[in-house]
């Protein structure tokens, strides 16, 4: 029996609007002024930028494509087109960050002249600038992984700029242009490790893993103390996207009859506490002589 309990996600149409034309915007002036000023920190943060513009881009249209209703052909509809827009934008964004660390280890060995008070306006206006997006999606960011992939890319692009501001006043300072190029690596780090987070999360959930929020062992051990039930099997849960996670399983019951308040009572459970919104659960009679085809080693969670 199926039943699915998610709820409609809140749309973030226009967030994803007025974030994308925030930093495009915010790209071409960047882009303009690093070139200007020569600083590598500002050329290395629009191209992050113009990567993360791209992940807004994909995160947008999934999200679009998985609204659409399922088909005779995809019974599951485009949902899992979420999951798939995240790890394309990692691979992205990985390209992106070493692309920049090449360039930034040859500045810094060859460092040029930086216009410090440049790089600290424009800097400014990108912390500014990338805030305010991460206010877009901080409410949903929790629950979807494409909206937690563009709040943290904001997040952290408010960071790095403010880091760059900081580049900024201490090559007016002090002259030392090899902060600019430092900067630029630091950059780099500090992306990666959100990236790399991101890429692992995407690639498992692609594959079929147990999202990392639900408890596998809890869900086993609710299961095996349902009423009447004497044992479970070919126990099975995934992503059906970034918002939605699904189980089946069977259930081995020694009562006659069984009712829906039985199933339905557990679908409320499975959703409310482990954010398993789609349950199909198959109830078996307990029989010594009929086995089910699929209770096996390989399947079997007892």
């Amino acid at each position: 029996m199926s039943h699915n309990h998610t709820h409609a996600p809140k749309n973030y149409n226009l967030s994803f609007a007025i974030g994308i034309a925030l930093n495009v915007s915010f790209v071409i002036v960047e882009l303009f002024y690093g070139v200007l000023a020569d600083s590598i920190a500002l050329i290395a943060d629009a191209w992050h930028n113009l990567s993360d513009v791209l992940s807004l881009v994909l995160a947008w249209g999934a999200s679009y494509l998985a609204s659409k209703a399922a088909t005779p052909r995809r019974t599951y509809g485009l949902r899992r087109l979420t999951i798939l827009a995240s790890l394309f934008s990692s691979i992205l964004l990985l390209i992106a960050l070493g692309g920049i660390a090449w360039e930034s280890i040859e500045r810094l060995f060859s460092p040029d002249p930086v216009k410090g008070y440049v790089v600290i306006t424009v800097a400014a206006i990108g912390v500014i600038i990338n805030t305010i997006t991460a206010l877009l999606f901080v409410s949903g960011q929790k629950h979807d992984l494409n909206l937690r992939a563009a709040y943290l890319h904001m997040a952290a692009d408010a960071g790095i700029s403010f880091g760059v501001v900081l580049a900024g006043i201490a090559i007016v300072f002090t002259g030392w242009l090899w902060l600019d190029p430092v900067i630029s690596l630091l950059i780099v780090l500090v992306v990666l490790v959100g990236t790399w987070n991101l890429l692992k999360d995407s690639l498992n959930l692609s594959i079929d893993a147990v999202p990392k929020d639900i408890d596998i062992v809890d869900v086993i051990e609710y299961l095996n103390a349902l009423d009447g039930v004497s044992q479970i099997h070919d126990l099975h849960v995934w992503a059906l996207s970034t918002r939605q996670n699904a189980l089946s399983v069977h259930l081995v019951r020694s009562e006659e009859i069984t009712d829906n308040t039985f199933l339905q009572a557990i679908q409320e459970h499975l959703h409310h506490e482990f954010n398993i919104g789609h349950a199909t659960i198959q109830v078996e009679k307990e029989d010594s002589s009929h086995s089910c085809s699929l209770n096996h080693s390989q399947c079997s969670q007892a």
